[in-house]
């Protein structure tokens, strides 16, 4: 049978990198269960145990070759998967077959090769992310001066710039990445603990040793480079730690979707483009169209990560006392299927921020046809200071106001408030006059400056921290 005639996971087929697709890859898995009987072979004979050398380089010549038909012929045999490995890999490894998974029992390798594997999703991520940082700070540093309407409620506020609102798309993902690197710093190994989490059968195997089963724990988590092991589990590590990661891929996810549906209404209004290649068709039927496909397949992804982080909490609301085994295939989909969605959510991400295309006239059109609006409250005060009473030109501004924009909803003609009140002799004021108010620098504020404030204080740390992991490449691959 051919991959075209069954179903294939478009995460991996279409939108994810090969990267993310190794790190959860059957080969990784199982390479990584035979390192950790490697590393338990390794430590019990360090401590004493009746373990020889010979047998420890006889795994080491087979943890990356693993007999997959063998191993799955036997687990239709006993229904059991890290029991089906051990005798796959004992039958190449005769001599040291009766000390595989020595005192151990199989979350020794299920739980501590998924950490494993976090530890490289989240590592992949976390170059994404600081790609990212810098692709939006050289948008924000480049735009931070370009006037542009802001919004709220999608309606009209004040002037913000276009730099400006980079990087409140910006600030989220520092934040992400922030929180990122606290799990990834503090993520801790299951380690060596036994059946539920007592590490009963190492105690019977060093005859009562506290010290040494401690120790065991130590070394089996320094050789799978892990800085510490949780003291506390019980058969598995608390599936807290699933909820925990499943909840930081999942506030990536919302800020990737906040970024597309931003990108998708600016798209709308011809201000901000997503970028669009020589011969990319936007539609089978309307040639002339530009569709914003790489943001709306962000937040298509998007929503499937934020839904699935519910399933991690779910299944750690679920779980009875030291275990139950309902995680399991749960775990299979949930955590991989995050990993892979973010990864290819970034990689979108960081393509869209590279290619930005901003039409400064379509933005300087929208703005001067609210401007006058805006302006108002500078044009009651400069009024005041004149000789005039504010009350009567608060008035007079809001009936002006309200004819004004009924001429442009009714009638579909122009803004014509500033003639309006040049031509009331209660504002004393030419248009002339009311021209030099409608100053652009003056109505967004310390945009520029903020943009480059937070840059300083906030971006460029990070950027100097991680410089090594940038370079990362931004190609959509359908």
């Amino acid at each position: 049978m051919s991959t075209y005639d069954t179903y294939q996971n478009p995460l991996t087929a279409r939108y994810a990198s090969p990267e993310m697709g190794v790190a959860f890859s059957d080969q990784t898995k199982f390479s990584t269960w035979r390192s950790l009987w490697i590393a338990l072979a390794e430590a019990e004979r360090e401590l004493g145990l009746p373990v020889t050398g010979a047998q420890v380089e006889e795994l080491r010549a087979h943890r990356v070759d693993i007999n997959y038909e063998l191993a799955r012929k036997r687990e239709r045999e006993v229904r059991h998967d890290v029991m089906a490995h051990v005798y796959a890999y004992g039958e190449q490894c005769p001599t040291a077959r009766p000390i595989i998974h020595l005192g151990a029992t199989s979350a020794f390798v299920q739980d501590n090769t998924e950490l494993v594997q976090i530890r490289a999703g989240l590592r992949i991520v976390r170059k994404k992310l600081v790609n990212l940082i810098a692709d939006l700070r050289a948008f924000a540093l480049e735009q931070r001066s370009l006037p542009t309407l802001g919004f709220t409620h999608f309606q009209p506020a004040q002037l913000t710039t276009v730099g400006k609102r980079a990087t409140l798309w910006l600030q989220d993902v520092v934040m992400d990445y922030q929180d990122l690197v606290y799990h990834l710093d503090t993520l801790r190994f299951r380690g060596v603990k036994g059946t539920t989490g007592t590490q009963a059968s190492f105690l019977e195997l060093f005859e009562g040793d506290h010290a040494k089963v401690t120790e065991l724990d130590r070394l089996v988590t320094e050789k799978m480079g892990f800085g510490s092991a949780v003291t506390i589990t019980g058969q598995t590590y608390s599936r807290k730690v699933d909820s925990q990661i499943g909840d930081v891929l999942s506030r990536i996810a919302q800020t990737a979707h906040k970024f597309g549906n931003d990108l998708r209404l600016l798209q709308n209004l011809k201000e901000v483009e997503e970028p669009f290649e020589k011969g990319q068709i936007g539609s089978s039927a309307m040639a002339y169209k530009r569709n914003p496909m790489r943001t709306e397949r962000i937040c298509a992804l998007a929503r499937y990560v934020i839904t699935s982080a519910q399933s991690p909490a779910f299944t750690h609301a679920t779980q009875w006392f030291e275990r139950t085994l309902d995680d399991s295939a749960n775990k299979r989909l949930a955590l991989p299927q995050m990993f892979l969605g973010v990864d290819a959510i970034l990689i979108l991400f960081m393509n869209v921020a590279r290619g930005l295309v901003v039409y400064p006239k379509i933005i300087q059109r929208h703005v001067e046809a609210e401007l006058p609006f805006m302006a108002t409250e500078n044009i009651m005060m400069e009024a005041v200071k004149r000789g005039g009473d504010r009350q009567e030109l608060h008035e007079r501004i809001r009936v002006h106001s309200v004819d004004a924009g009924r001429r442009v909803k009714e009638e579909g003609l122009d803004n014509d408030l500033l003639d309006r009140i040049a031509g009331d002799d209660a504002f004393g004021m030419s248009r002339s006059d009311l021209d030099n108010l409608l100053d652009l620098d003056a109505f967004v504020g310390r945009s520029p400056e903020q943009v480059e404030q937070f840059v300083r204080e906030e971006v460029d740390p990070i950027l100097d921290r991680d410089r090594d992991l940038l370079g990362e490449g931004a190609e959509v691959f359908v």
